[in-house]
């Protein structure tokens, strides 16, 4: 059973940077695909980002393209989220998963496709 636990959520100003850590362990066999989401109070959870766990192969919702780095350091089994020039519409619950593949590249950021979740670290961004 693959278990992720987030840090790194906090209070930002509008502008500034946080970079989010998923720490993951117990994984089966096999390719996974790891994401972070991101959940407004109101609002439907999103894909923000995703990479191939041991890979270079990433993913990025529009909306973060350019502003957000999501990286990994298979050495510590922690994958993070670098997010540079907050908006106040980042704000929202931040969560880690993990999705099981048959393929060697992400290629999805629906939240429905991913099997393992962790419980979230909060970020909020003040203008």
């Amino acid at each position: 059973q693959v278990q992720l636990v987030e840090s790194g959520g906090g209070s930002v100003q509008a502008g500034g940077s946080l970079t989010l850590s998923c720490a993951a362990s117990g994984y089966p066999p096999g390719r996974y695909c790891m994401g972070w989401f991101r959940q407004a109070p109101g609002k439907e959870r999103e894909g923000v980002a995703a990479i191939f766990r041991g890979g270079v192969s990433t993913y990025y919702a529009d909306s973060v393209k350019g502003r957000f780095t999501i990286s990994q350091d298979n050495t510590k089994n922690t994958f993070y989220l670098q997010m540079n020039n907050v908006k106040p519409e980042d704000t929202a619950m931040y969560y880690c998963a993990a999705q099981r593949l048959w393929a060697y590249v992400c290629s999805t950021l629906s939240p429905r496709d991913y099997n393992y979740w962790g419980q979230g670290t909060q970020v909020t961004v003040s203008s």
